[in-house]
């Protein structure tokens, strides 16, 4: 595991921008799907943002004249939120961080997602510890205080990966 950064040892990381989270996470252009992740409570709960452009690439085909956010992109942007509170709690801030899905249960979506919304993911642990290679969350995101979809999803975390 990497050495806690000057973040892990003082104080506690209770948010984290751009340059945070490409300092946490492996993702990178058209797939970096979070731009800011605030409110982090340690490993417990996190809430990113993500802006919705016209720019993105999945817009191109999905769909050209009634652009929408795909479904599967928007538990994507959860689970990088889940991976960014992770590493941000852990001091994990080398870019190799390794989070893959095991599992998402209970998917559901309620509103479509378009280009000019700002999407909130608001992340909570079920299962898991510092350590730990099994990973269980709760994610929502909302559009302007409506629920647009809902997920429990199961990750591990591979600490092989990060150092």
């Amino acid at each position: 595991m990497d050495q806690p950064t000057s973040e892990a040892q003082g104080a506690a990381v209770t948010e984290a921008d751009i340059h945070l989270i490409q300092k946490i996470l492996p993702h990178r252009y058209p797939f970096l799907l979070v731009d800011r992740v605030r409110q982090i409570e340690g490993t417990t709960r996190a809430q990113g943002l993500k802006n919705v452009t016209v720019n993105e690439p999945h817009f191109q085909g999905h769909f050209p004249d009634a652009p929408i956010m795909p479904g599967v992109t928007i538990i994507e942007a959860m689970a990088q939120t889940a991976g960014v509170m992770i590493g941000a709690s852990l001091g994990m801030t080398a870019g190799n961080l390794l989070i893959y899905f095991m599992a998402i249960d209970n998917a559901k979506f309620r509103r479509k997602v378009v280009p000019g919304d700002q999407l909130l993911m608001d992340v909570t642990t079920l299962r898991g510890k510092p350590g730990g290679k099994v990973w269980r969350f709760a994610g929502r995101a909302t559009v302007d205080g409506e629920l647009a979809a809902e997920a429990e999803f199961t990750a591990m975390v591979d600490l092989g990966a990060a150092g």
